[in-house]
């Protein structure tokens, strides 16, 4: 029987949307599989263009549907759904990140066009979409990355109500085929934050020159100069301030999409690993015989459960956002950084087993192995996103509000405030739902009870031996304080979600065994940074707990696992 938690070609049959979606995620799924294995590996060994998968994506209509608003709309089935988003996103990862990055990076491009109160951008936009191309998002540059207070993109007024742009940008994915890039640039006759710019340029435009891709890959990952191209009030889509707050409300957007990403990636590895180790001998036993391989192939199993779990429940929040509720700002860089990172620890954890058969040529484990490095490090660096958490972390532990429940959104609705997120500050202002009751739930699940005793332990830290002043400057201290609050914040939603799911209580008891080893290792690392207190060691061994060890519930989520086994081989 086909472990139902997780992503499996042969039984995928996602009923919880409605017909049109399914068809199109059906679709998307079938295309790979009959492409097969050989086919999906030999593009990526080659770096093939992603022509034949656009082509696809063109004849179905799958971005105009998935990524018009409707708002924009000009069919019944187009809006912008993150839910169903989510699951293209997987889909996209467990076939190879090339795809996905194709689509990521679109959406990114959209992100400004949608925020825009431009019509003729927005109607050409729309229109771009129906006829199956793709969008890029112009904002980093090479001297100094997404830094935009920075930017060297230097719009000349012509005089005529419009400008002439002169500058270039690196790392923009799509740069080569983009029918539209939203650009970030400034002008030269107002200095400070009036004087930004977000305008839509061309990449077959004669003033559009493409450089280079700058990474040896499928992904076309460009460098781009425009030189004197001309911006007329059509091209226009923020000016000023709102410029600014749409390259941030724009990576909110687009950040969320990793998780998932990661997640898929994973899920196919998993297949390819607990296959080739069940079924190879080793010194006449089968590998999977031996009790650390048990360990490490049970504890990936279970964090990419709790990956799976976190990042549907985030989708609510941000589904059910609005100005009055943020709580996806902090919910949002979580998926981003401790859902991506857990999916390297995933990865590694079955390369320690399968050792060299990682590294074989005709394997997807050998690309995801490798892909799986790049998500960490998109849209902000695991440390961006880290001081982004941290600032959510009093309020989040200490200080919560009244909200009514959030449900499980999965409803065929138009996600409209993801562009209506209005100026990118306050983070510090908002407030959260009390993150116990998650907990109190599950007080009778032995581990979810001893990470509890963890959880309680970080708020009385934030009150009795938080960092000072001094310490505030000290990045490398805080970030390990980050990495204790990420967790429960990881642990909060995975058990929103469980009990949404009723979720199997061995796989969670073995989940949060984890998790109590994981919060264990971050407090001594706490305690070992230079600038630490003796009232911060001193909690942090104090912090320290063993898991609750039961060898009859191990065992019991060790067969789930072993069942993996065989469940899914792409077709050659």
């Amino acid at each position: 029987m086909a472990d139902s938690l997780l992503f499996n070609p042969r039984t995928y049959d996602p009923a919880q949307f409605d017909p049109e979606t399914r068809r199109l995620l059906r679709a998307t799924v079938d295309w790979f599989e009959d492409r097969g294995k050989r086919r999906l590996i030999e593009d990526y060994r080659t770096r093939a263009w992603l022509a034949d998968f656009l082509a696809f994506a063109a004849k179905e209509g799958l971005f105009a549907t998935f990524l018009t608003p409707a708002s924009a709309a000009g069919q019944e089935d187009q809006r912008w759904d993150t839910a169903r988003i989510a699951a293209l996103n997987e889909i996209f990862g467990f076939y190879g990140l090339d795809y996905w990055y194709a689509w990521q990076v679109t959406i990114l491009g959209l992100g400004p066009v949608w925020q825009s109160d431009n019509a003729a951008a927005r109607a050409r936009a729309a229109e771009l979409l129906a006829q199956g191309e793709v969008f890029a998002f112009g904002l980093s540059e090479k001297t100094h990355g997404a830094d935009i207070y920075s930017t060297d993109m230097l719009l000349t007024p012509d005089g005529n109500g419009g400008f002439s742009a002169t500058g270039s940008k690196y790392y923009i994915g799509n740069g080569n085929a983009a029918g539209l890039v939203s650009v970030f640039g400034r002008r030269t006759d107002i200095d400070g934050p009036d004087g930004y710019v977000f305008f839509a340029a061309d990449s077959r435009h004669s003033a559009y020159h493409l450089v280079k891709n700058v990474v040896d890959s499928s992904k076309y990952v460009s460098e781009f100069r425009l030189e004197n191209y001309p911006v007329g009030p059509d091209d226009v889509l923020h000016t000023g301030r709102a410029a600014f707050d749409a390259a941030l409300n724009t990576v909110n957007v687009g950040k969320f999409n990793l998780c998932t990403a990661s997640i898929g990636i994973c899920e196919h590895a998993m297949y390819e690993a607990i296959t080739h180790a069940h079924n190879r001998i080793l010194y006449g036993r089968p590998v999977t015989a031996f009790p650390h391989v048990r360990r490490e192939l049970a504890d990936a199993y279970v964090r990419l459960v709790g990956m799976k779990l976190f990042s549907d429940r985030a989708v609510d929040y941000f589904r059910s956002a609005s100005s009055d509720d943020r709580r996806y700002l902090l919910f949002n860089p979580m998926t981003k950084m401790k859902v991506t990172t857990e999916g390297e620890k995933v990865i590694d954890l079955m390369w320690d087993v399968i050792a060299a058969k990682g590294f074989e040529k005709d394997t997807y484990f050998a690309q995801a192995a490798v892909e799986i490095r790049g998500l960490p490090k998109l849209e902000g660096t695991v440390h961006v996103n880290l001081a982004l958490i941290l600032k959510f972390m009093r309020n989040h532990l200490l200080n919560p509000a009244e909200f009514a429940p959030v449900p499980t959104r999965l409803d065929a609705a138009d996600d409209t405030f993801l562009f209506e997120q209005g100026p990118a500050r306050g983070l510090g202002s908002v407030r959260f739902h009390d993150w116990r009751p998650a907990y109190d739930a599950y007080e009778a699940v032995p581990n979810v009870a001893r990470f509890r005793e963890q959880a309680d332990a970080l708020c009385e830290f934030v009150t009795t031996a938080a960092p000072d002043e001094a310490q505030s400057r000290d990045l490398d201290l805080l970030l390990a304080v980050g990495q204790l609050f990420a967790l429960v914040v990881h642990g909060q939603l995975i058990l929103e979600q469980a009990r949404l799911t009723d979720l199997d209580q061995d796989v969670l008891d073995e989940l949060f065994s984890v998790l109590v080893r994981d919060f264990s290792a971050y407090a001594i690392e706490l305690h070992g940074k230079d600038s630490a207190t003796e009232a911060q060691q001193s909690w942090a061994l104090g912090a320290v707990r063993r898991p609750v060890v039961d060898e009859a519930r191990s065992a019991r989520v060790w067969e789930r696992v072993e069942a993996l086994s065989g469940e899914y081989d792409m077709a050659p």
